[in-house]
Formats: structure tokens, C-alpha cells, sequence
């Protein structure tokens, strides 16, 4: 029997406020670049006035959400639980979900008191991307904000790793996935940083447990998560993590083990001038290839394809008319 969604997504709501800056803006302000950093909202308030802030690109956002999108856009259909509040960043993220065509636990669930998480999301000349995250009632998310009845009405579901920092936050993504495999739907995550990768790889394994039938990971994540040197070893060790799983090699390609051989896919050559969301592109680009019967191979070269198109350009998200310019190329 047909689902109803391709995809199943939990994460983390943040309202992206992406700006350019220099790293010495980033120096100055004792920012780490090129890592995702949790802050408090007075740190993030602070930043955001050191800023030129009128130039801000403001979207609806956070690792998951992002790819949710990203399948909804070349013509899937995905499902997204998360938290925010009854305040106006939270009205402007439940609408661009909504206009972005993915339905929400919020369709059928009230929302609480408090503050809709933000990323402030720093983007210097060398196209790296900075984010400095206040999670606000984000950090609240809990099974209460998990949807069964969808999950089990799904071909895969996909677990945003940033969860792993919160309590609730890994009780939600460990009930998700029970519930799954009880149900017989296919598992996804994402490690989603270098540094959660590192600091948080217990909480990592009690979800993945090397059953998780596909891991999205970059190289470093990669070479923290199994403490390997070199990329020939950690490939070998991830297969003891899970069954499939993709390494993305930025301006390189990507690796993808299939659960039998490993198919390298080929870079797109392009300008990079802001690398936000292109692993969350590439996660959602590929989904939707290998739930519309497009294989490991071929689910690759659209997610790479994608990836670069969103490197080239600001903003983690794709315009309609390039999906439909990204897939009719493939074709």
C-alpha cells in the first residue's frame, strides 16, 4: 500500500537570519567559525546589533526542516514535527511551512507560551557558513511533539542529530525510530555537525545502534564520529554503524555505500559563495530520489547536482523554477 509521505522529519525549528560578514567580524566577536555554536538570546541579540541587519534573508529553517523541504520541492511529499511558540517568529514559521506545502504536528496540536528558536547564520567570502543558535522552546521538543499516526504513514523517517544535545530532544528521536521499526518504515539520520559529532557520539549510538538503514554524514563528521584518521578507514568503520550511509566531499563529490559496494559521485564544478543547507539539500535531493524509484546512483547525482546549485547562491533553499531546471537536466 502506497504512503502518504515520502519522508518523516524531526528536528529542531529555527527562523534562519542569514547575514554576510569577515572573519574578522567573526574574530572580534570570539565567534568559532565554521561550527554551529548554541548560545543564549542575549549573546545571539548582541551579534545580530553588531551586524548590518538589514540585510538579513529570514526563512523558516533548521537542519530537517530544511530537508523537508528540499523533498517536497522536486515533487515528494514529507511530514515535519517540531517546537515553536505562540509568538509572531512562530506564526512566521508555521506559514512558509505551510506555503512550502508540508503539513505539521501543529495541523492538529496547540502551541505553548515562550520563544520560537533562531540561527543566526554568518556567512564570510570563503562561502563558509557560521551559526550561532538560541534554541528557545525548541529545546522543549519531546515525544509529546512526535506524530505516530504519520510516521507509520511514511516510507522513511529522518532524525535531525543536533537533537542529541537535549534530553528531550534524544528521548524524541529514540521513540521515533521504535516506532518505525515496529512498523516496518525505513530509518534516517543526519550527525549534522562537526563538533555534535564529537562532543555527543554516546548519545549518537544509543539512536543509531547500527541499525539505522542510512546515515547522512560529511567528511569530517565522518573521521570524528569513528576517531579514524583517513577517510579509507572511517568508510570501513561506518559500515559497522549503519546499513547505507552517504559522506558528502563538498567540492568532491560524494560517497555512498549502498549496503554492498560504495558508488562515488561526481562534483558539479561551481562558484561556492555560501555553503548553509547544502548538506540539508543534498539529504532531502536524495530522499526523494530513492523514494521515487530513482536508485542509490542516480539519487546521488541529483542531490550533488542540487548541492552545488545551492552552494552557488544565498540562502539555503532552492527557487521552484531551478528544481524544475535541476531535474529536467537529469533527465
Amino acid at each position: 500500500m502506497k504512503k502518504k509521505y515520502n519522508v518523516y522529519g524531526i528536528g529542531n525549528a529555527l527562523v534562519d537570519l542569514e547575514f554576510k560578514v569577515s572573519p574578522d567580524f567573526l574574530k572580534e566577536h570570539e565567534v568559532q567559525k565554521g561550527l554551529m555554536t548554541l548560545v543564549d538570546e542575549e549573546t545571539q541579540h548582541r551579534l545580530i546589533k553588531a551586524i548590518d541587519h538589514n540585510n538579513a534573508l529570514k526563512k523558516s529553517g533548521g537542519s530537517a526542516a530544511n530537508t523537508m523541504i528540499a523533498v517536497n520541492q522536486f515533487g515528494g511529499k514529507s511530514f515535519y514535527s517540531c517546537k515553536v511558540a505562540a509568538d509572531e517568529f512562530g506564526d512566521f514559521y508555521l506559514k512558509d511551512m505551510e506555503e512550502a506545502g508540508i503539513p505539521t504536528n501543529f495541523d492538529r496540536q496547540q502551541r505553548e507560551e515562550g520563544i520560537t528558536g533562531k540561527c543566526l547564520v554568518m556567512v564570510t567570502e570563503d562561502a563558509d557558513r557560521t551559526m550561532n543558535t538560541f534554541l528557545g522552546i525548541s529545546s522543549g521538543l519531546s515525544v509529546n511533539e512526535v506524530d505516530d499516526r504519520a510516521i507509520k504513514d511514511s516510507e522513511y523517517v529522518y532524525l535531525e542529530g543536533y537533537l542529541v544535545t537535549s534530553e528531550g530532544g534524544l528521548d524524541a528521536m529514540k521513540y521515533t525510530k521504535k516506532v518505525a521499526e515496529e512498523n516496518g518504515i525505513k530509518t534516517s539520520i543526519t550527525l549534522s555537525d562537526p563538533a555534535i559529532a564529537e562532543h555527543f557520539r554516546p548519545q549518537f549510538r544509543e539512536v543509531i545502534g547500527a541499525s539505522v538503514d542510512l546515515l547522512f554524514c560529511n567528511e569530517q563528521e565522518a573521521l570524528t564520529f569513528t576517531g579514524k584518521d583517513n577517510m579509507a578507514e572511517a568508510r570501513e568503520a561506518m559500515k559497522q554503524e549503519a546499513k547505507r550511509f552517504v559522506i558528502t566531499q563538498g567540492k568532491n563529490g560524494a560517497m555512498i555505500y549502498d549496503g554492498d559496494t560504495f558508488i562515488d559521485i561526481e562534483p558539479y564544478d561551481v562558484k561556492a559563495v555560501d555553503t548553509n543547507g547544502a548538506g540539508d539539500m543534498f539529504a532531502g535531493a536524495f530522499l526523494y530520489g530513492i523514494t521515487n524509484d530513482l536508485g542509490f546512483a542516480n539519487s546521488g547525482k541529483l542531490a550533488s547536482l542540487a548541492g552545488s546549485k545551492i552552494v552557488s547562491q544565498y540562502g539555503p533553499r532552492l527557487k521552484w523554477h531551478e528544481v524544475q531546471e535541476i531535474l529536467h537536466e537529469l533527465k
